[in-house]
């Protein structure tokens, strides 16, 4: 199981609030060609973070990030929000919620099997895969079903939809956790060459 020292944790915790807000939205402009972590940023929360008020902390920094610039805005601004980011903010939104907890469970899971070894990459694959399958699932037909924004939903236009966009968000996903599998796979190799062989007597 991969459970890393709280000062380890709090680093990587820091790091992806980090990542979150700066590829959620358009904060950053010089960011907007990034796609979104926020899917990856839940899933490797599940993986590397052990405190349980982690997951609502970052329900509630998601929501802030999507509500907040909408609702502080003046009249003039909060019109052109309307036009864009706010066609999400529906009733629909709070499918978010179970969304995104698919992918922190779905790391969770990942963690519990974890070895540093190349022979648990299928169970990550694995993991990565059916969390981002039923986070699509609560997102995309939250969206498209109870959303209002459509005037006559159906399965057949439903399964189309998540044929055209699933692939993005998945490999959108995968580029940010291929990039930690990577970084741990790196600072793995450093501590085992800094650490001294025992059978050696130390030498």
């Amino acid at each position: 199981m991969l459970t890393l020292p709280m000062r380890d944790q709090f680093l990587i915790g820091v790091l992806l609030t980090g990542l979150l807000i700066a590829t959620r939205g358009q904060h950053f402009t010089f960011l907007q060609n990034l796609p979104s972590a926020s899917w990856a940023v839940f899933f490797l929360a599940g993986v590397y973070l052990r405190p349980p008020p982690l997951l609502p902390a970052l329900f509630v920094l998601v929501w802030a990030m999507d509500f907040i610039p909408y609702l502080a805005a003046d009249a003039g601004a909060a019109e052109i929000l309307r036009g864009g980011r706010a066609f999400c903010l529906t009733p629909a939104y709070f499918f978010l919620f179970p969304a995104y907890a698919a992918l922190w469970w779905a790391g969770r899971w990942y963690a519990q099997r974890h070895r540093p070894a190349w022979s648990t990459l299928p169970l990550l694959a694995a993991a990565l895969v059916s969390g981002a399958a039923v986070c699509q699932l609560f997102s995309s037909g939250g969206f498209y079903f109870f959303s209002g924004r459509f005037a006559q939903p159906g399965l057949a236009e439903f399964a189309a939809r998540l044929v055209k966009y699933f692939p993005y968000y998945l490999l959108s996903m995968s580029f940010y956790v291929a990039f930690a599998a990577v970084t741990q796979a790196g600072f793995n190799l450093i501590s085992a060459a800094a650490t001294p062989d025992k059978g050696s007597g130390g030498r």
